[in-house]
């Protein structure tokens, strides 16, 4: 079993639901991240989303786009997204690492670096899943294959606007969880309709046998409690990022770190 099925698995056995914050890497400081990933975990984290800095994300709003322009200027590139985990790694063996961006800093990475050293160099840093969010499933089958046989899952996003062919298509090759991105539009867009999730859930569910999570919108306490009572995980990233990007370096952890115990005692309740 992978990392992000034995969680999914404790979770379910546990009857908790699993809480997934996303950060992108080297925001809002270069070298912060492995230790803002451990306060995450000590914050309640079960999963975390590792944000790849990249000059177009055509998915991201304008507060994950503004993070990661930030992060590029301060140098983090995928080689040092790579890096980070392998440092998160030296004390942390268990929580799952998923790295969500797109498909140019990958293929690129592949050029410089030789055919397939994203995938091995990611599995020998410690990544669990990849999300790609540029990369459609009818198009990723040897991707997702290779992926598994490094241990790591291909992780998909779903939208409400999502057919059920598309739903059937992923679920041929998704692993680890797949993404429902609640919102029509881009992350941090929008409030979140918490009856459309819960009706969405049943639909995705009849062709995806691996967890959903929920994300895009999800903001505070009570709508990841509201969420959870129907999804299997919720995805926080905008309202992190907001929280984290005008502290203090030494203040930022603390930041992040409580910010996940609320949501944490709010699932849990």
């Amino acid at each position: 079993m992978s990392r992000i099925d034995t969680t999914f698995s404790a979770l379910k056995a546990q009857n908790r639901k699993a809480l997934i914050p996303f950060v992108t890497a080297g925001f809002p400081f270069a070298n912060i991240t492995p230790e803002l990933m451990h306060g995450l975990v000590e914050g309640g984290a079960d999963v975390i989303e590792l944000g790849v800095p990249f000059s177009d994300p055509s998915a991201d709003g304008p507060v994950i786009q503004k993070a990661g322009d930030r992060a590029l200027a301060l140098g983090v590139g995928l080689v040092q997204v790579i890096a980070m985990v392998k440092a998160f790694r030296e004390r942390n063996k268990q929580t799952p690492v998923v790295l969500m961006g797109y498909a140019n800093p990958i293929e690129r990475y592949d050029q410089k670096h030789g055919e397939g050293s994203f995938v091995q160099d990611a599995s020998a840093a410690g990544v669990d899943g990849v999300l790609v969010v540029d990369y459609p499933p009818e198009e990723c089958e040897e991707f997702a294959s290779t992926l598994r046989a490094n241990n790591m899952d291909l992780i998909f996003l779903l939208a409400p606007t999502s057919t059920d062919e598309r739903m059937a298509q992923v679920a041929r090759v998704a692993s680890g969880y797949v993404y429902y991105v609640s919102l029509k539009g881009v992350t941090g867009a929008g409030t979140l309709d918490v009856g459309q999730v819960e009706a969405m859930l049943p639909r995705i569910r009849q062709h995806v046998t691996v967890p959903v999570g929920v994300g895009f919108g999800i903001r505070d306490a009570e709508t990841a409690k509201a969420i959870g009572k129907s999804a299997d995980a919720v995805v926080i990233g905008s309202r992190l990022i907001q929280l984290i990007e005008n502290e203090p370096y030494e203040k930022v952890i603390a930041v992040a770190s409580q910010f996940m115990r609320t949501i944490r005692k709010a699932l849990d309740a």
